[in-house]
């Protein structure tokens, strides 16, 4: 059976706008799960931890109520990642703590690991090892890699109160700590 041109072309049309239907369900059923994915923790307390610094000393939430917190998950101690996501908020720590934030970056990384870290990048800021994955593991962000186990890059946004209102699922190690940062800015004017 032969087709005419002017048929050919509607078929064609027809099949390339199914395609992007398609696509365009797919892109929305993962941008939904991601959204639903940010969402569950959004206004939740935030889990109680106790956990040692680059120094040895204990951090625990209940010394942050009043401030806001940005806790920043991250895989690896001197990987290339790790290392620019750190700097960034290094170079932006002045205004953190100007807008009433505290920083902490967290990992499963044991303290010797982050003491090494954190003199080799001059953090003015703690990191937190989470070497038993407590906290990772009720935020559920610690990632199985065969017989290795590493935090997720995510970064939960503490208010003064306690509670979760920003879950940063999916970010950028050269642009988030400004993006958290406008963030907490923005929240502090309401």
């Amino acid at each position: 059976m032969k087709i005419s041109k002017p048929l050919n072309a509607v078929l064609l049309a027809a099949s390339i706008c199914s395609a992007f239907t398609a696509l365009a369900h797919a892109e929305g059923s993962v941008l939904s799960s991601f959204n639903s994915e940010q969402k569950q923790w959004i206004g939740k307390p935030a889990p109680a931890f106790k956990l040692q610094d680059q120094n040895g000393k204990w951090h625990e939430l209940k010394q942050y109520r009043g401030k806001w917190l940005v806790l920043y998950f991250y895989p690896k101690d001197n990987s290339p990642g790790c290392t620019q996501e750190a700097n960034q908020f290094k170079a932006l720590y002045p205004q953190f703590l100007k807008s009433n934030a505290a920083v902490l970056g967290v990992s499963l990384d044991d303290v010797a690991s982050h003491q090494r870290f954190s003199e080799k990048l001059g953090l003015p800021f703690p990191i937190l090892a989470d070497s038993h994955y407590q906290l990772a593991n009720q935020l559920g962000i610690v990632r199985n890699l065969g017989i290795a186990k590493i935090a997720k890059r995510e970064t939960f946004l503490i208010d003064p109160q306690g509670a979760i209102v920003y879950h940063y699922s999916s970010v950028d190690t050269q642009t988030h700590a400004g993006q958290v940062l406008a963030d907490i800015q923005k929240l502090s004017q309401k």
